[in-house]
């Protein structure tokens, strides 16, 4: 049997009257976006998609640093000394980054293109092996959220920082999925974007939104954890989703702002269950720097619904957070 969780509610969300699931996804972010829906028979599906995929290409558009003209491009190739204007939405995130930059005392930066591109994890070409110590060191140096001033909208380059919401970004995109969904008014549905997920009611039947936990590939015997996601988000940071090795050592894609190179400890993933998804995937991010024993403690600290995964001697391990722990059925 799978290990259940289930988020303490006030009241169980209600059972829609009429309508049925229906299903449809697309394509954005080098990945594919999905939503399930309880929606009347008579519900256009191509003018709900459309209301999605814009929401979806209009955070691509600002914040992709694969787009050249993309707002986050066009401050990272700012002149020293200038302030740049960012549109309300991207300010947003960048201001949810900060906070938690803050709050994990750098272990989420948001500065960390120059060194996503050194290491083949950004746009630039990789040449698959690992960046010289001095190159990593002088960008490492020229960044640090410290630097970033943000004054309303405007932001300030003050000379080679340059700006990485891989791990912030996607999150924002299943909020800004759901809030269409809730601008057309959509009262029951699931949304993921590349295995990030937000859901909210209940299905026809009464059953909520039932999502299994991602595990990583080599967890074949862990046991199985599924949330009913119902006003939650859930995001997943594991070395498993983007890496390369070189001479028998694995070099995954999040990188640990205070060696501006791959996390090196034990941890192979973190999930995070959070009210909004660009929260929980941010908070991911900063826990999968942080050493497994820390991450829990920070987890607990601060009321994090969490699930880390780690090498032992005896293989994978699983830790559960007190947060986590309280949703048990």
């Amino acid at each position: 049997m799978p290990r259940v969780l289930i988020p303490v509610l006030a009241t169980p969300p209600a059972r829609p009257v009429g309508g049925s699931v229906r299903a449809f996804g697309g394509a954005t972010m080098g990945t594919t976006w999905s939503v399930k829906a309880v929606l009347p028979a008579t519900t256009e599906l191509a003018a709900l998609e459309a209301m999605i995929q814009r929401a979806l290409d209009s955070v691509v558009a600002e914040m992709s640093p694969w787009e050249p003209l993309s707002d986050l491009s066009r401050y990272n190739r700012a002149a020293p000394g200038s302030w740049t204007a960012l549109p309300a939405q991207t300010a947003a995130v960048l201001r949810r980054a900060i906070a938690i930059a803050q709050a994990t005392n750098g272990a989420f930066d948001p500065t960390l293109g120059a060194l996503t591109d050194l290491w083949g994890f950004g746009p630039r070409p990789f040449s698959g092996e690992p960046p010289l110590a001095a190159d990593i060191t002088t960008l490492r140096d020229a960044g640090g959220w410290r630097r970033l001033t943000l004054d309303g909208d405007a932001l300030f380059q003050p000379g080679g920082l340059k700006l990485d919401l891989n791990g912030i970004a996607k999150g924002f995109g299943v909020d800004q999925a759901a809030a269409a969904l809730d601008r057309a008014g959509v009262k029951s549905y699931l949304v993921e974007v590349g295995g990030e997920l937000r859901g909210t009611g209940a299905k026809p039947d009464g059953q909520p939104w039932w999502v299994e936990l991602e595990r990583p590939p080599t967890a074949n015997d862990a046991e199985h954890t599924v949330v009913a996601l119902h006003n939650l988000a859930v995001a997943t940071s594991g070395d498993y989703r983007r890496f390369f090795d070189h001479d028998g050592r694995r070099y995954a894609h999040t990188l640990d702002p205070a060696t501006g190179a791959p996390v090196a400890h034990a941890t192979v993933s973190v999930t995070v269950l959070a009210q909004d998804c660009m929260s929980a995937d941010a908070w991911a991010t900063a826990l999968t720097v942080m050493p497994p024993d820390a991450a829990l403690a920070f987890a607990a600290a601060h009321d994090l619904a969490t699930l880390i995964v780690s090498r032992s001697a005896s293989g994978l391990e699983e830790r559960l957070s007190p947060a986590l722990q309280a949703m048990l059925d």
